[in-house]
């Protein structure tokens, strides 16, 4: 049913209301007519002010609700929005705490097992590394023990040729040094250029 309708049934009542109570008082107080016209000039009166409000409040009121109904829907609507997705992210929220201890557990292995290859690797580097330089401390051994020798072989022969400089000074007199260069010069000789 629309408001007009309404509006006007009520009004119909009142009206009707209004003849009945006039007819009640009609009868009960056949005697006195000015207490009766005042009477019914103030029903008169009150029906025309109820159909004047019930009118200005049928006019005006029905957009003014269906503005409110209409922000009110679209509120709910909203809420229910926000809810469904703060729902959404409550499961998901409970999922990630649910995997939570999954995850730490997974990730503790994880980080045993790289620790594990990071001791590992850190060994094989550090005999790697122990490898190394033992063999460079063995090469730079035997490189200064080729030095020493060589050192030592430079040593001996100089004390050698020392020893035989001072056993030809002894040795070699000026004859024997004649001898030589004579013995030298025939040798030269005989040779073909």
């Amino acid at each position: 049913m629309s408001l007009r309708r309404i509006s006007w049934i009520a009004m119909s009542v009142c009206a009707a209301l209004l003849v009945c109570t006039c007819v009640a008082s009609a009868a009960e107080e056949a005697n006195s007519a000015t207490g009766h016209a005042t009477e019914l000039f103030k029903w008169i009166n009150f029906g025309i002010l109820a159909a004047v409000l019930l009118w200005a409040f049928a006019a005006k009121l029905p957009p003014v609700f269906r503005a409110n109904a209409e922000t009110i829907a679209s509120a709910i609507t909203k809420a229910t929005a926000v809810k469904a997705e703060a729902d959404k992210q409550l499961a998901e929220a409970e999922a990630k705490l649910a995997r939570l201890e999954q995850e730490i557990a997974l990730m503790r292995v994880s980080a045993e097992k790289e620790a594990a290859a990071d001791a590992e690797r850190i060994r094989e580097m550090a005999k790697s590394d122990a490898e190394k330089v033992s063999l460079a401390a063995k090469a730079e051994m035997e490189a200064a023990e080729r030095a020493a020798r060589m050192e030592l072989k430079a040593l001996a022969a100089k004390l050698a040729v020392d020893g035989a400089e001072s056993l030809l000074a002894k040795q070699l007199t000026a004859q024997a040094q004649e001898s030589l260069v004579t013995g030298f010069v025939a040798s030269l000789e005989g040779r073909l250029n």
